[in-house]
């Protein structure tokens, strides 16, 4: 049995999309941020990152964490991509080449956009979205956005000229910058393809779930 810890409001919603694309039964586990809660330790806490039975999943006490038959897994681009090579299709990598290709703009995206990106998304939520930090993260987004252009204006998906894991991976890492009102749209080849992704069905499907849960 697959099962994947973490609510959507969380790095669990790519693993989510995935698995709808691919047709997967999964179990979802809603384990919360302990950070969400007042006291995390209560006895009436929901399930969360610092209770006990979730430590006893992953010791690392983030979310999410995937358990395939056993085979405990966190990180959830290591998550998507291990799924999507395992279920094999057109999602997954056709060889060794594409597959170095998804790890690359994987790490690219952890590294190069998503903590920045974070740092828009987190102000907007908080109604900062005129902060000096959200101006200068903004500001340095636009290099590796501009290598997202250049590489989606030529191929269209990122890797395979097709619609991949790959592609769920950094729209989900994207989908943070595009708290910002105006950048995602500085870059058109961009905004088409993430609103291509966004507009797939198992994308819906995650976002409507992940919308009714609780803020």
């Amino acid at each position: 049995m697959l099962t994947i810890y973490g609510v959507l409001r969380s790095r669990a919603a790519r693993n989510i999309w995935l698995c709808h694309e691919l047709g997967l039964e999964v179990a979802q586990v809603p384990v919360i941020q302990g950070y969400r809660l007042d006291d995390p330790a209560a006895p009436e806490a929901p399930l969360n990152t610092t209770s006990p039975e979730y430590l006893a999943v992953t010791s690392t006490g983030a979310i999410p964490a995937m358990d395939d038959d056993g085979f405990v897994l966190t990180e959830s681009l290591a998550i998507n991509l291990y799924l999507a090579k395992k279920q094999g299709g057109s999602l997954a990598p056709a060889d060794a080449r594409e597959e170095a290709q998804m790890m690359q703009w994987a790490l690219y995206g952890a590294t190069a956009i998503e903590g920045t990106a974070l740092v828009i998304l987190y102000a907007q939520a908080e109604g900062r979205g005129d902060a000096p930090e959200v101006t200068a993260a903004a500001e340095a987004l636009r290099r590796p956005l501009r290598v997202l252009e250049g590489h989606l204006a030529d191929a269209g998906h990122l890797v395979g000229g097709r619609f991949t894991v790959a592609d769920i991976n950094m729209a989900e890492i994207i989908r943070y910058a595009q708290a910002h009102p105006t950048l995602v749209g500085e870059f058109p080849a961009v905004e088409a393809w993430l609103k291509a992704c966004q507009a797939r069905p198992a994308f819906q499907q995650m976002m409507a779930a992940r919308n009714a849960e609780p803020l």
